[in-house]
């Protein structure tokens, strides 16, 4: 929902600054006053476009700035969040213009491309009028307004998951199919090098513990003499180890009197000679136990030949063979009858295209059933609203050969047929701009308890009308301010007398230079304004009696 715009040096407005509620809001004001700022200042902060003549005569820049409370509007905060630009349930949209025609856009304080300010703000705001951004135009919005209406929407979001699904396995099909020779090479080589890894089976850090072994066999001769000689110096020479302690402690024990600082030395001492002629035995052990294995050293030497040859071979170090043998390995099971294989792809393509059928034959039959009901009551909405000879189409076509796409079987699209006997043709190619507002309006007013668009502006809905058709074109936007928020531009007193609130735009001059004023009108200045659009200049009593009764019944009205 808008809860406040802007706007600085735009046009003939050098400040304004507005507050906006839930409900309906009514901009009215004479011809010329600036009515259109609002509007247009909205436009360029939803990234409509811009120029330097938007500017007022001598500023610098038009500084545009729009916020929105989000807290209902889950795919506008979806967004935010995925765009990284999310700031709780506050949004801001900013928009500045240079006089050299240059313009900036942020989203949260943040710059950002154009398209992104389109984008979200299309999820912010629908306006309804005859500028290029009209939602109306596009098949998309038509699409999701009968999907809306006809409660598809996750069904529509199935089937768009379907679509991918489908269409993603038809890609990786396409290209196995046209790469084939290529892959057919590839198997081959991969039968062939994995039959030979298969052969070395090579376990997992075997290399290393067989560099190890080899290691020790191949200095059999050293480790046994040299424990042999440990051994004598530990325990067997005259002159041992042991020998030498034993008789360090002799000396100490022939002192003539005990020498109670020697005392931990003596201890150290005999753990020493424990110590050591513990090590002598478990040497002399060794040696005994030793052996020799000739046969097993050329066992090792050979199987670590075999390891080297087959990583040269792979021009790849030793210890990596290990992980190429499961590379490769799961490469040639995803090939060849696997994942990824033409047989598996096939298989995959076609139960992707049974699950798209099923639930985009169930929307089909959703969008055809709610279609009718969709199109009966904006027809009684377009009788109301004196447009009786207006025919509302849903028209659904069918997809060529029944061609799987992202929003299930069908194209939707609005069409309307203007006067009787005439063919329904598009909305853009058959509407006025006044006529497309009624049909917007009472398009909106039959999916406003569907549609996730909250703030909703109507730009001369009310042209070429008047009378009773203009009191039912109020309580139709009073109605649909009831739910959510709806702006709107009007020149008839009878759809101003409705609204929940209402902003009078007037235009003054001052020193040489035109300004425009937007203010908020009480009670008693709404009445003044509805006498004013009633009876001109030159209000009578009467006139501000009838527009005093207006007030009281547009603001008692219930659509």
């Amino acid at each position: 929902m808008l809860t406040q715009l802007t706007v600085s040096n735009y046009a003939i407005a050098e400040r304004v600054e507005l507050q906006f509620s839930p409900g309906m809001t009514a901009l009215t004001g004479e011809t010329g006053a600036g009515k259109s700022i609002v509007l247009d200042a909205l436009g360029l902060v939803m990234g409509g476009r811009a120029d330097a003549g938007a500017v007022r005569h001598g500023a610098k820049r038009a500084d545009i700035t729009a916020s929105f409370d989000i807290s209902r509007i889950p795919d506008a905060q979806s967004w935010l969040e995925h765009h990284e630009l999310d700031d709780k349930d506050d949004c801001i949209l900013r928009r500045t213009i240079s006089k050299d025609g240059r313009s900036k856009a942020f989203i949260n304080g943040q710059p950002c491309p154009l398209s992104q300010l389109k984008e979200l703000g299309t999820q912010l705001m629908d306006i309804h009028s005859q500028h290029q951004h009209q939602s109306l135009l596009r098949k998309e919005t038509h699409r999701k307004l009968l999907d809306e209406f006809a409660g598809a929407e996750t069904l529509a979001e199935e089937t768009r998951s379907a679509w991918k699904a489908w269409n993603d396995t038809r890609h990786k099909l396409r290209q196995r199919q046209q790469n084939a020779d290529e892959t057919e090479a590839r198997l081959q080589l991969l039968r062939y090098q994995v039959e030979e890894l298969d052969r070395l089976a090579l376990a997992e850090d075997e290399q290393e513990s067989l560099e190890a072994e080899q290691a020790q066999l191949s200095q059999a001769d050293a480790i046994l003499h040299n424990s042999h000689q440990a051994a004598l110096l530990c325990t067997e020479n005259d002159a041992s180890a042991v020998d030498l302690i034993r008789q360090a402690l002799q000396q100490l024990e022939q002192l003539p009197s005990e020498v109670p600082a020697l005392a931990d030395t003596i201890q150290m001492l005999n753990e020493a000679q424990i110590q050591v002629s513990e090590a002598g035995d478990n040497l002399r052990r060794f040696v005994d136990d030793y052996e020799a294995d000739p046969a097993r050293l050329t066992e090792v030497e050979e199987r670590l030949s075999a390891i080297y040859q087959m990583a040269r071979k792979h021009r790849i170090p030793p210890e990596e063979l290990f992980e190429l043998h499961r590379h490769l390995s799961q490469e040639l099971a995803d090939l060849d009858g696997g994942e990824g294989s033409l047989e598996q792809l096939e298989a995959e393509l076609e139960s992707h295209r049974a699950t798209f059928n099923t639930l985009a034959n169930d929307l089909s039959e959703k969008r055809r059933t709610a279609a009718v009901e969709l199109d009966q009551r904006i027809a009684r909405e377009l009788t109301q609203l004196n447009m009786p000879s207006v025919q509302f189409v849903s028209h659904l076509s069918r997809n060529h050969d029944e061609t799987p796409s992202p929003h299930g079987l069908e194209e939707v699209e609005f069409l309307v047929s203007a006067n009787p006997g005439q063919p329904a043709r598009s909305l853009a190619k058959v509407a006025s701009g006044g006529e497309l507002s009624r049909i917007s309006l009472a398009i909106q007013v039959v999916v406003a308890q569907t549609s996730t668009t909250p703030t909703l502006v109507f730009d001369e809905v009310d042209v070429g009308i008047g009378g009773g058709t203009a009191e039912v074109v109020g309580r139709l936007l009073r109605s649909l301010g009831e739910n959510g928020q709806v702006l709107c531009v009007t020149h008839l007193p009878q759809v101003a007398a409705q609204c929940h609130q209402h902003l009078f735009v007037s235009k003054f001059t001052e020193k040489d230079s035109t300004y425009s004023r937007i203010e908020r009108l009480d009670d008693q200045g709404r009445i003044s304004e509805v006498a004013r659009m009633l009876g001109g200049v030159d209000m009578t009593e009467q006139t501000i009696a009838h527009a005093r009764e207006m007030f009281v019944k547009g603001q008692a009205t219930h659509h």
